[in-house]
């Protein structure tokens, strides 16, 4: 019969890798509690808000930018293969990476 131990944490068998990663999980986490407590301290709820709306749109844009440099390399290499369905792939995914980098803009324009 095998008995285990419960423990909370243990990293005496991981490799290094799995250490680094537990660690920049853990400050991550602890630093976004920080940004969460200094966010709900702020005086004014309209330009905590407004804050928060911007740091949304500026994940969206980066999010948008990936994967425009994602349809441009996708285009590159069907390109080189003579590929036109990745190629067309690579295309919507080019259109779908501007539209998701101009979405504030878009909205903007849409509401006015």
């Amino acid at each position: 019969m095998i008995k285990k131990e419960n423990k909370i944490i243990d990293l005496k068998g991981a490799n290094s890798t799995m250490k680094l990663g537990f660690v920049l999980y853990s400050v991550m986490v602890v630093a976004f509690i920080l940004c969460a407590c200094v966010a709900y301290a702020a005086g004014d709820p309209i330009s905590t808000v407004n804050k928060l709306s911007d740091f949304i749109f500026s994940l969206i844009r980066a999010i948008g930018l990936i994967l425009l440099g994602l349809g441009i390399m996708q285009v590159g290499l069907s390109l080189k293969s003579h590929d036109p369905s990745q190629r067309a792939n690579g295309f919507l995914t080019v259109a779908g990476g501007i539209i998701i980098t101009f979405t504030r803009e878009i909205l903007t324009m849409i509401t006015g």
